[in-house]
């Protein structure tokens, strides 16, 4: 069975930063992934120095030609099923083979769910968005709604208020703002609308009504939404990774879960997803994951 020193598993932003950094280390690593990176539906990435404006699949194809110039990382097309084993001794399983390797990387991302409302997934990360720092600048002004309830509703409408006064928050049928928070909402001249939302009406993801219960529409260009999600990737539940309150999986200063061996980086445990996240957390994931291949080497 082939045996690697560090297998990363999810070949986008953070996992490819990762691999850098240990490759430049001279680390024997195996990169595997799906294909299936978290903003795949994100016509253009922003807010990243360097890349700002560039398809995303662009910029994690250039990113994967420059960690194939390092002859220690390898590169395998597959879905991860299961991981087993410690520190030291860790199995990979997919479909394509097992693999062995004495460090994990879990750079695997978070899966959206975007079923409800109907028309979600069409628009999301063209005209359904649910970054400002990401997007808001290319949709500034724009008549915008808020597909949100309790206190996500308020720190959402002041967030947004930055990037365009034409807000409606649509509360979709649950919790509302608190009596003091709506006072401020409709202070700065936002309407609440409390009926819930069935359809997005679209053009190939290009919002343009939302569609409540009663049949009404109400005429949108934009919409921000914080979708449910999950982990994209299983394995680490299943090998007894700690997930927080929101689904997160936990790490300590150094990146490590709470399986000892078992790191993890990007979107799978920061809630504040962007491109420049990933690839920092990446980075710093592959030093600290050299950092304790050293430090068990030199005794």
């Amino acid at each position: 069975m082939d045996h690697s020193e560090v297998i990363i598993i999810g070949g986008s932003y953070a996992g490819l930063s990762a691999a850098m950094a240990l490759g430049r280390s001279l680390r024997s690593v195996r990169i595997i992934d799906n294909g299936k990176p978290c903003n795949r539906f994100t016509p253009f990435s922003h807010n990243f120095l360097l890349g700002d404006g560039v398809p995303p699949a662009q910029l994690r194809e250039e990113a994967r030609r420059q960690v194939a110039a390092y002859s220690t990382i390898t590169w395998t097309n597959a879905t991860v099923t299961s991981v087993t084993g410690v520190n030291g001794n860790f199995i990979v399983n997919t479909h394509e083979g097992d693999f062995a390797a004495g460090k994990i990387l879990f750079a695997t991302g978070v899966y959206d769910e975007l079923s409800k409302p109907e028309g979600l997934e069409a628009c999301w990360g063209k005209s359904v968005l649910h970054c400002p720092y990401c997007h808001g600048y290319e949709v500034k002004g724009r008549l915008t709604g808020i597909l949100a309830s309790g206190p996500a509703a308020f720190e959402m409408s002041r967030l947004l208020f930055q990037w365009t006064k034409k807000l409606i928050l649509l509360t979709d049928g649950g919790p509302e703002p608190d009596a003091e928070q709506e006072r401020l909402i409709r202070k700065h001249g936002i309407d609440i609308i409390h009926d819930k939302v069935i359809r997005l009406h679209h053009d190939n993801g290009r919002l343009h009504g939302v569609e409540f219960a009663n049949g009404q529409v109400l005429p949108l260009e934009v919409m921000y939404t914080h979708a449910p999600k999950r982990q994209h990737c299983p394995a680490p539940e299943q090998l007894g990774c700690q997930l927080d309150d929101t689904g997160m999986l936990v790490v300590n200063d150094f990146q490590e879960t709470t399986v000892k061996g078992v790191y993890a980086a990007g979107d799978n445990c920061n809630p504040m997803r962007s491109v420049s996240l990933a690839v920092s957390a990446g980075s710093r994931a592959g030093a600290l994951i050299n950092r304790a291949l050293v430090e068990e080497s030199f005794i």
